[in-house]
């Protein structure tokens, strides 16, 4: 009787489990790339944003995670607001702005803040039901900051080193090219409907974002 000699082949199988690991890998990633370019919470690559606004902070209404950098390329009017400040009816004004040159790349963006005089003491969801019943606001909104000294935001901080002003009461306005580079600082009398003011968001408007 002729005795036959087999031999196991061990790479055949080892090969198809690795080839499917790879695989499983490579769609892992693919979905991790959609998930980032489809929700607004994730932050998008810094090169694509400035350093400026690469922060996720809640909307005020829903405390829902947003991603600054989905308003790279746009001109900012950053404010820090209160409901019980004398300047408090400079919401009007504020919207007004916003609704005027919107179409043309103005984001006006309020932050609420108990810093000064504590005139903001509500919850998020008081501040918000106060914004929109007493001025209908519809520019964005964010919960409450800090937007002075050691505990100010990581936002705030950036402003005041881009700016060298820090915020001397509530309604101080910053205004952020679309380079998210340049920043003009506009104290808290400074109305929404000032010339002066009216003037720079022109000119930050008219200017393209800088070739890098």
């Amino acid at each position: 009787m002729i005795k036959m000699k087999t031999k196991t082949v061990h790479g055949g199988a080892g090969s198809l489990a690795s080839c499917i690991r790879q695989a499983a890998v490579a769609v892992g990633v693919s979905m991790v790339a959609l998930v980032a370019s489809a929700n607004p919470a994730v932050p998008t690559s810094p090169a694509a944003c400035p350093a400026l606004l690469q922060h996720v902070m809640p909307r005020l209404q829903d405390e829902k995670p947003q991603d600054l950098c989905q308003y790279r390329g746009r001109v900012l009017l950053v404010v820090n607001t209160a409901s019980q400040c004398g300047f408090t009816s400079q919401y009007e004004g504020l919207e007004a702005l916003h609704q005027r040159y919107r179409d043309r790349g103005l984001v006006v963006m309020g932050f609420p803040s108990n810093d000064f005089g504590r005139q903001e003491p509500g919850s998020n969801r008081q501040i918000a039901e106060f914004c929109d019943n007493q001025f209908g606001v519809r520019f964005p909104m964010f919960t409450k900051v800090s937007v002075k000294g050691a505990q100010a935001h990581p936002l705030y901080q950036g402003l005041i080193k881009a700016s060298g002003t820090s915020p001397g009461w509530n309604f101080h306005k910053y205004l952020v090219g679309r380079d998210g580079m340049q920043v003009r600082s506009f104290a808290s009398r400074v109305e929404p409907d000032d010339a002066g003011l009216v003037r720079a968001i022109e000119e930050a408007l008219a200017r393209p974002v800088s070739a890098k």
